[in-house]
């Protein structure tokens, strides 16, 4: 069934936000994607990412091609040409809540008049580099720390029903916080 009347919130269409959740609900399958990127080293640390395409329900999804660029900073012998592969990660927490806070929203029927996330994430390089005597370093985050400042038109009991909405739905702090299992598999060409 098509959505005939618009009911927008935060610039999100709630009635197909709804649409989208029953079809959803009625058939998994369209509710299951596999989204995918191809990273190629590019030169010294530097490598570029591409991403073009995702399976939706088993169907490959053709899309606008985006691209990605990853270098260090001089003081990890890169050229500072682009956001290391750390700083993109908190990039993309940040965009996953604040998609999550303006469509949680929405459906809750909050207005947002502002929405501002930060991130800061804490990183020893002797866990990357292997120099840790005693092997308790980890070579990733040791900690992240995110700041959501918001004007909605809602009360704070409100907004805390929001924020646990969206951080107990959210992609990103779901696969930060929660081990998920990754298969690598070695190319020789």
């Amino acid at each position: 069934m098509a959505t005939t009347d618009k009911r927008m919130v935060n610039g999100v269409d709630v009635s197909a936000l709804e649409e989208a959740i029953e079809a959803i609900d009625d058939d998994p399958a369209v509710g299951s994607f596999t989204f995918k990127a191809a990273t190629e080293w590019t030169d010294a640390l530097k490598a570029e990412t591409v991403i073009d395409e995702f399976d939706q329900a088993g169907e490959t999804i053709r899309t606008r091609e985006f691209t990605l660029e990853g270098d260090e900073p001089e003081q990890i012998l890169g050229e500072r040409t682009a956001p290391n592969a750390v700083e993109t990660l908190l990039g993309a927490l940040g965009s996953c809540l604040t998609v999550g806070y303006a469509a949680h929203a929405a459906a809750m029927g909050i207005d947002l008049e502002s929405l501002h996330v930060e991130m800061a994430g804490d990183v020893d390089l002797r866990g990357f580099l292997g120099i840790d005597d005693d092997d308790d370093v980890r070579p990733g985050y040791e900690s992240i720390e995110c700041t959501v400042a918001i004007d909605a038109d809602a009360d704070e009991s409100q907004l805390r029903a929001l924020r646990d909405r969206v951080e107990s739905t959210s992609p990103l702090m779901d696969v930060i916080t929660n081990e998920v299992p990754i298969a690598t598999h070695l190319v020789l060409e």
